[in-house]
This record gives C-alpha cells, sequence and structure tokens, in this order.
C-alpha cells in the first residue's frame, strides 16, 4: 500500500497545481463549466475515456479492464456564494464566489488517483470509475448523476467510495464510522400571511411578523422537548424576511431553514411537527401558515460496514492504524447519500488541519484553508481503496462473467 503514497507524493507539486488552479475560478453548482473542462483537459492528457455532460457539468471516466468488479470513486466540484478572506496568492478570482468546502481539493485529488490509476492500467484487477460530479451543495448533484446512470453504466458499479476534506482532523489522519455517519438534511419554507396596515394602529391589523417570532421560539421545543436527547435532531431558522418601512406593519412574513435528522424516520417526525405547529401558532394568532420544503432532501449518509472495514484496513497499511479515527455522527449532510443508497460504499474525512499553516477554519468559512500535504495522501488513498475493493470484489467471484 505504501507504494501508492510515494508515487502520489513524486506527483504532489501536478496535484497542488491543479487544486490551485480551480480554487482560483470556483463556480456555483451546474454552472461549473471551467471546471468541466479542465477536468476533461487532464483526461485527453492521460488517455482516459469519459462521458460528458453527464447531469449537466458532470464527468464520468473509466480506467481498467471495461469490465468487472467495477468500483467507483467520486469527487464533488461546485464551490459556494461566499467572498474568500484568506491572503493565498491563488485566491479566488471570481467575487462573491469560493472554494470554501474543498471541493478544488477534491478534484485534484481524483485526478490525481486517475494519473496513477492510468500507469498501472494494464494491472487493474477490474474497472475504476471516476465520477466528477455537479452541485453537491444543495442541488443534489448526486441524485441527477445516479439518475443519469452513473452506477449503471457496463460495467455496473458493486463499491463506491468518497473523500472529504475535513478541518477537524490535522493532516495524516482520516475519520469515519461504519453506519450513519452525516445527516438527512431539508430545507424548509414558512410563509405568514397576515393583514397588514398601520404601525401605529396595530389592533387594526393581524401581525404576522409577532407570529413569526413565536414560531420561531416555539420550534426550538420540538428538539429540545419532543426528541429524545440521545438522538440527533436541528430545527434551524437561518433566515426571516418581513416588511420594508419602520411605521408599515407587513401583510406577510417569510421564515426559511433547515432540518436535520441522522434517520428518515426522525426526519418525517419532525417535518410533521414543524407542519402542525407551525399551523397552530398561526391559528391561535389569527394568521394563515404555509409550510413547503424546496429543493430535494438530502438521505442520511449511511457507510456499509463492510465498506468502512476495508477502509480501516487500507487507511492502517497506508498511514498506519494509529491514524484511523472512528467518530460520531455528524448533522452536516452529503448528497454522496443518493450513492449508498444504490450501492455498498464508504464516505472517509481526510485531515487537512494544521495550525502551524492558519488552517484551522471550518469549512463554509470565509478563511477556510487546507493543508496541501494531504492533497497525495487523498489521491493515494482513492487508489488504494479501489485497488483493495476490486482485489475483494474478484475473490468473491462477485459480478464477475460467467
Amino acid at each position: 500500500m505504501r507504494q501508492w503514497l510515494e508515487q502520489a507524493q513524486s506527483i504532489r507539486e501536478w496535484i497542488v497545481d491543479i487544486r490551485r488552479d480551480l480554487h482560483q475560478y470556483p463556480e456555483l453548482g451546474y454552472q461549473e463549466y471551467r471546471t468541466s473542462q479542465v477536468i476533461r483537459d487532464h483526461l485527453d492528457e492521460l488517455g482516459i475515456p469519459y462521458r460528458h455532460p453527464v447531469a449537466e457539468t458532470g464527468v464520468v471516466a473509466q480506467v481498467g479492464t471495461g469490465r468487472p468488479p467495477c468500483v467507483a470513486l467520486r469527487a464533488d466540484m461546485d464551490a459556494l456564494p461566499i467572498q474568500e478572506e484568506t491572503d493565498v496568492p491563488f485566491r479566488s478570482r471570481h467575487e462573491g464566489k469560493m472554494h470554501a468546502c474543498g471541493h478544488d481539493a477534491h478534484v485534484a485529488m481524483l485526478l490525481g488517483a486517475a494519473r496513477l490509476l492510468k500507469a498501472h492500467e494494464r494491472a487493474l484487477p477490474g474497472t475504476v470509475r471516476l465520477v466528477f460530479q455537479p452541485a453537491e451543495e444543495g442541488g443534489a448533484g448526486g441524485d441527477r448523476m445516479c439518475a443519469a446512470g452513473v452506477l449503471d453504466d457496463d460495467p455496473p458499479v458493486q463499491r463506491i467510495f468518497g473523500l472529504h476534506v475535513w478541518p477537524f482532523a490535522p493532516t495524516g489522519t482520516v475519520v469515519g464510522r461504519a453506519g450513519t455517519f452525516m445527516a438527512a438534511a431539508c430545507e424548509v419554507d414558512i410563509r405568514v400571511q397576515g393583514h397588514g396596515g398601520h404601525a401605529a394602529m396595530p389592533h387594526i391589523t393581524v401581525d404576522p411578523v409577532v407570529t413569526a417570532a413565536k414560531i420561531v421560539t416555539e420550534l426550538q421545543t420540538i428538539v429540545s422537548r419532543e426528541l429524545d436527547p440521545l438522538a440527533g435532531g436541528v430545527v434551524s431558522i437561518t433566515g426571516i424576511r418581513a416588511g420594508e418601512a419602520f411605521n408599515v406593519i407587513p401583510p406577510t412574513a417569510r421564515m426559511w431553514g433547515t432540518l436535520r435528522s441522522l434517520t428518515a424516520e426522525g426526519m418525517d417526525f419532525l417535518k410533521s411537527r414543524v407542519e402542525s405547529m407551525t399551523t397552530l401558532v398561526g391559528e391561535a394568532n389569527r394568521c394563515r401558515v404555509q409550510v413547503s420544503y424546496p429543493g430535494t432532501g438530502y438521505p442520511p449518509t449511511v457507510n456499509d460496514p463492510d465498506c468502512w472495514r476495508l477502509a480501516q484496513e487500507v487507511i492502517g497499511e497506508l498511514l498506519g492504524e494509529e491514524r484511523v479515527l472512528e467518530v460520531a455522527p455528524i448533522m452536516g449532510a452529503e448528497d454522496f447519500a443518493f450513492y449508498t443508497r444504490r450501492v455498498p460504499g464508504c464516505f472517509l474525512g481526510l485531515g487537512v488541519r494544521n495550525e502551524a499553516q492558519g488552517a484551522t477554519y471550518p469549512v463554509h468559512h470565509p478563511r477556510f484553508t487546507l493543508d496541501e500535504d494531504a492533497l497525495p495522501i487523498g489521491a493515494a488513498l482513492h487508489v488504494a481503496l479501489a485497488l483493495k475493493a476490486l482485489a475483494e470484489l474478484r475473490a468473491k467471484g462477485a459480478g464477475l462473467d460467467g
């Protein structure tokens, strides 16, 4: 296994250059046109065939025999609508957009893995599918990639692995767990209809702002008083909008936020209670309330126990057993979940924290950065995961012709 780390280290600068190039030109979900072109240019240089476009801007490449067994590796490509505040020389050139979640690193690491796999293609015991996916940040790009058949193409995918940079763990470590690793999530939109009027005469209005305030307060009791304290759940209202003038009570107020749960059943419970509680608070205050869940909700990200066992073995051989960090589930969500609903897989956090470099900020922060020494580790880990999974599938005879 360690030879893959050595080979990845030998192309470190190539991987880093790709990451820095992508970092300067961040693109939001389903707008990753330049990013997609950069990926295809590198695949062309490596002589790796691919399918494009998939789910608008996605790219799906393939290395190996073209026959079963087949293992997939996935990287997301999109950035966030955040103004970058780092002082790195390769900071974002796109105003109001930033790779604040490390997807630039994800793409660079998977391209690094592609280069290593291509160099050893004749020795591969099967097929490795490379999935470059758009729109993870709320756009459910993983769901659209699955609908486009990336898991079903010939040969069909039997295992899938993904990495995410993890600023809470030091470089050289990898985090994960069996079972639920990340939460289910959905957006919630709440509209409160009252009757507006002059702010000096509130008695002849039906105030949706006061009603909205009561709703925000009451919703907090769902998790604190109705959910098992040992169960994971989040009800967060993150925005509210109502009137524009200081002396006018508006006719409507709107709120939005997110719901999170570690199980599908828990998500159903939260949705049901949000709807009933907001409706009843609205009625008590003479307002009508409408609740909707826009967008595509993300299911929980669940790691297959056998794939997690394989990952632990690979990390131990590659980096050392002490570098495997088993962690509790987190309430962040990931659309890698759409893949693991269909095939066994494992999602891992790659440590990128380095206090000496100032790489300490969390993802989605305008000053997020990462330790680039982690990039060749991620590329080598991709390769090692794919090869061990292929070897195990072949040993079991799973999905083989004849």
